[in-house]
């Protein structure tokens, strides 16, 4: 839901504000159905955290989106939009060419789901406190997504399909560095609620 909100409001604003669409249909495509599918399979065989009957029971009448989802989903959705779009507007100062810039916003867009992902496996507990080891399932399916991508960025006839191609490492470094800011979000969100409810 957060990167889906996410792309809604990056393509809104980048239309609003007279720049190229961010993302091409097909692009968006191959992030909501395939690198982010996989990852929402993955997360369905996350265990318990092991503490569920110490805590009080959830309200019968309680909705499905709750206020902590919502919260959740409006933090991440706001920094992962406002990075992705300063990302974009960036590279298109920089004379990127739109394909160009595309791609790299793309590789982007894949990286906060990926980080994203961590930060779902406990509303409460930090990222940092879940080993990634104790789902193998998750673990395979987050590295599995992101090979998928990275096979597509170098095999010519997705290359085509999709309007991708391979980035060098500093691209690399810099959109990885990016997408840790929706971890670090997430995380003083959670943090601020654990003090709030304190």
């Amino acid at each position: 839901m957060s990167t889906g909100a996410a792309e809604v409001l990056l393509a809104t604003l980048a239309v609003v504000g007279g720049l190229p669409l961010p993302l091409l249909p097909v692009q968006l495509l191959w992030l909501n159905l395939v690198t982010n599918g996989i990852q929402d399979v993955a997360l369905a065989f996350e265990p318990g955290e092991g503490d569920e009957l110490r805590r009080a029971p959830r309200p019968a009448g309680e909705r499905l989106l709750d206020r902590v989802m919502i919260e959740r989903v409006a933090v991440s959705a706001t920094v992962m939009t406002l990075v992705a779009l300063g990302a974009y507007s960036w590279m298109l100062r920089s004379g990127w060419a739109d394909a160009q810039a595309r791609n790299g916003l793309l590789l982007l867009m894949v990286l906060f789901e990926n980080i994203l992902l961590a930060n779902c496996r406990s509303e409460h507990r930090s990222a940092f406190a879940v080993s990634p080891l104790r789902s193998p399932v998750l673990l395979a399916g987050t590295t599995a997504a992101l090979a998928v991508h990275v096979t597509a960025m170098h095999l010519p006839p997705l290359q085509r399909v999709l309007g991708v191609a391979p980035v060098s490492a500093t691209t690399w470094a810099a959109c990885l560095a990016l997408s840790l800011t929706v971890l670090l979000a997430d995380e003083a969100w959670k943090w601020w609620r654990r003090r709030r409810s304190e």
